[in-house]
């Protein structure tokens, strides 16, 4: 068997693992959110969501992989041999490729939005409503574009952890808060600054109800891939020295910045153009926005120009980083339990992915009438993964780690063999063992609501 990677920086620890949880959801799913449940008081209550319940999950996948330095499934067998918790070993893998097999479709969509963007095609008086479903109900175009992209996938994870994950981590997240920056800078020229930024940073509590709370807890539990088997694969490759606490803290902060920023130039455009409501839901990604960037920029097309390029390559990178780590945690897998080369690995969990793929591909076009239980198979893949296994994964998870694990195996892995102090040990035990579980069933419900 090969022999294992490990990640040789803290910066590349945290950036792999910030790049894992950063993905389209920050971009897309969150503005989304914000705009569906009221500006800066669902914000708020987001950030109470991913301190109390995101970071305790966060910290227990990197104790289970720190400690095992195996891959998900060998680390509960590990920990637990001959229990019935390996369950949630086979459930993190599975779930990282079935997602991995849908989510290589609206990378696609990024892929070729972004190159259309570059040829200059996503014109002001284009139909954004035709023009997105004339290519994703296309039998070639989007199967073409989401293989494409899958490659690129392919080429970091086949490179191993440190000459491709880690190392293209310390490029592309860099980059990725950088674009970040330049489109914020640019968005507050845009006439309607003033009023998104009221939006984003008014909280109006009277809009919060049950369901808004439930919802920025869904989005904290989704947006930190929790319980995907990615983290505990990527802390797998942590050092002795790593600290487990401040590195989930670091990616915690990391990924909240980057979707709290996403609204900061997503919703002055938005309100710099009227007629354009800030709820237009994932459709305001492909179809919304590139009329608002033409619009908000028509007098100076230029710039209308760069920010669309500059838009759509933080949505490629924000993907990529992300199903690097779906790719990683099926591959690492592969590579140690079934003993094969990382090269021949990373082959296999490639195309049998995009062969399943194909399915969610033509769930837009060809295959769109076909349907399991009322649902798309690419709808199927989605409602299967997010709605009922990951939260399912996440209960697991802490039942694992605060009820199963023993506390003092934790405590050592959380303070380095006691290298470090952590003070808030008693604090996280609670959390992890009531009330973590309590709330990640009440997404569990809600979601399947």
């Amino acid at each position: 068997m090969e022999q294992r990677g490990n990640f040789t920086s803290k910066l590349g620890v945290v950036l792999a693992a910030a790049g894992s949880a950063v993905g389209l959801g920050n971009v897309w799913r969150f503005p989304t959110e914000v705009g569906n449940n009221g500006g800066a008081a669902f914000i708020l209550i987001y950030l109470a969501c991913v301190l109390f319940v995101g970071v305790p999950v966060m910290l227990s996948e990197f104790v289970i992989g720190r400690h095992t330095h195996s891959n998900t499934i060998s680390a509960y067998n590990q920990l637990a041999p001959g229990k019935w918790w390996r369950i949630q070993g086979i459930n993190g893998v599975f779930v990282a490729f079935v997602i991995l097999s849908y989510y290589v479709v609206i990378a696609g969509w990024t892929l070729f939005y972004l190159v259309e963007a570059v040829m200059g095609n996503l014109k002001e008086s284009a139909d954004y409503t035709a023009y997105f479903n004339d290519f994703v109900s296309s039998p070639v175009s989007p199967l073409i574009y989401a293989v494409a992209f899958m490659a690129l996938t392919h080429l970091v994870v086949v490179r191993g952890v440190q000459a491709g994950i880690e190392k293209c981590s310390k490029v592309m997240m860099p980059m990725l808060l950088l674009i970040i920056a330049v489109l914020v800078v640019c968005s507050f020229s845009m006439p309607g600054t003033s009023e998104g930024l009221r939006f984003l940073l008014q909280p109006d509590f009277s809009k919060v109800t049950p369901g808004v709370v439930l919802s920025a807890m869904g989005q904290a539990f989704f947006s930190l891939s929790l319980a995907m088997g990615c983290l505990c694969t990527y802390a797998s490759y942590f050092g002795s020295d790593t600290n487990l606490f401040k590195t989930a803290c670091s990616v915690s902060m990391i990924d909240t910045m980057v979707a709290v920023l996403s609204g900061f130039f997503i919703f002055p455009a938005v309100f710099s153009v009227s007629g354009v409501e800030a709820n237009a839901g994932p459709g305001l990604v492909f179809i919304t926005l590139p009329n608002v960037f033409n619009m908000a920029f028509q007098n100076v097309p230029v710039v209308g120009y760069v920010f669309t390029v500059l838009f759509y390559l933080l949505l490629l990178l924000a993907a990529l980083t992300s199903s690097i780590s779906l790719l990683e945690s099926v591959t690492a897998y592969v590579v140690e339990s079934l003993h094969q080369p990382r090269a021949r690995a990373s082959v296999y969990v490639s195309v049998l992915s995009m062969l399943l793929g194909v399915l969610c591909v033509y769930s837009f076009g060809p295959l769109s009438d076909v349907k399991l239980f009322g649902l798309t198979f690419f709808d199927l893949f989605d409602f299967v993964s997010s709605k009922i296994l990951l939260p399912l994964g996440g209960i697991l998870i802490c039942l694992f780690t605060g009820w199963y694990l023993d506390r003092r195996l934790v405590l050592d892995e959380v303070t380095n063999q006691e290298r470090l102090r952590f003070k808030l040990f008693r604090v996280y035990l609670f959390l992890i063992r009531y009330v973590v579980p309590i709330a990640i069933a009440a997404i569990f419900v809600n979601e399947l609501i």
